[in-house]
């Protein structure tokens, strides 16, 4: 009996090893979790900065991405180039960031 249940544990066990090799992280982007980490912290410092400039409206319709060496890229749309420009200062401005990249559409608000 308990050669029976050894020897279904082992077959049980060698079928299961494949899977364990497949789960790895597809996220080949980010060097581990301590990078994930920095980038959303970073993500989440920019979108908390324009979101306190209400007066600035258009401000909450910019988009924030993070890569892993502290590039941001900002997109989305704002109402005017003054609006656009005062995003990529936040950005520029909060701790972590290396570069900016301004992808954001100017839109005129009628």
């Amino acid at each position: 009996m308990k050669i029976k249940f050894a020897t279904t544990c082992f077959v049980i066990g060698m079928m299961l090893t494949p899977v364990v090799g497949y789960t790895a992280d597809s996220d080949t982007d980010r060097s581990g979790p301590v990078t994930f980490v920095k980038d959303s912290v970073i993500t989440t410092k920019i979108k908390t900065k324009l979101a306190a400039k209400t007066h600035l409206g258009s401000l909450k319709d910019i988009k924030v991405d993070t890569d892993k060496n502290g590039v941001v890229w900002l997109s989305g749309t704002a109402h005017s180039q003054t609006e656009a420009d005062k995003a990529v200062s936040i950005a520029q401005e909060t701790k972590g960031v290396v570069t900016v990249h301004n992808d954001i559409k100017i839109v005129e608000h009628h």
